[in-house]
C-alpha cells in the first residue's frame, strides 16, 4: 500500500448509526458541524456495479459524498497550485459497510466507482446550487491517463 496524506481540505466524517426495534436512524450533515459551509443543494446519484462517474472538479462548490446504499469508491485528486498537497491522491471506500461523509473542496478532482453487486447511491449535499446556464463543473475523461491513478479493481 501506497503512504499517502489527506489532501488539503478533505475532511471524513464518520458517521453513527442508531438503531432500534423500528429500523435505524443516521445523522450525516449538521448545520453545528465545524466544516459545514452553507447549504446550496441536495441530490442522489446512482453508480452502477463497476461503472466509473468522474473526473470532475468545481471552482466554487463543496461536495459533501455520502453513500446510503450500497458502497463506493471515492477518489481524489489534489492538482491545485500552491496546494501543499499538490499531487496527492486519496481513496476512501464508504457505503453500508463504512458509513461516512467525506469532504470535498473547490478544484480536487474527484469520482467514484460502484463497488460490490447492487448500484450505489450516493448523496451529495453541496454548497452552490447548480446553474445550469453556467455549471461550475469541469470535467476529465476517467482512464485518458492525465491523473495518476488506475481505476481497475486491485484483487488480492
Amino acid at each position: 500500500m501506497i503512504e499517502c496524506r489527506m489532501i488539503e481540505g478533505v475532511i471524513v466524517k464518520p458517521l453513527r448509526v442508531v438503531p432500534d426495534e423500528r429500523g435505524w436512524l443516521m445523522e450525516i450533515i449538521r448545520r453545528d458541524d465545524p466544516f459545514f459551509a452553507g447549504f446550496g443543494q441536495t441530490y442522489v446519484t446512482v453508480i452502477y456495479p463497476g461503472v466509473v462517474k468522474g473526473w470532475h472538479w468545481h471552482q466554487r462548490q463543496t461536495d459533501h459524498f455520502c453513500v446510503v446504499k450500497g458502497m463506493a469508491k471515492v477518489v481524489l485528486y489534489d492538482r491545485r497550485e500552491g496546494s501543499s498537497t499538490n499531487g496527492e491522491v486519496n481513496e476512501f471506500f464508504i457505503g453500508e459497510k463504512n458509513p461516512s461523509v467525506v469532504v470535498i473542496p473547490c478544484g480536487v478532482l474527484h469520482g467514484m466507482k460502484g463497488i460490490g453487486a447492487e448500484p450505489t447511491f450516493l448523496l451529495n449535499l453541496t454548497t452552490e446550487p447548480y446553474d445550469h446556464a453556467n455549471p461550475d463543473e469541469f470535467r476529465v475523461p476517467p482512464h485518458d491517463g492525465t491523473i495518476p491513478y488506475d481505476w481497475t479493481q486491485k484483487d488480492g
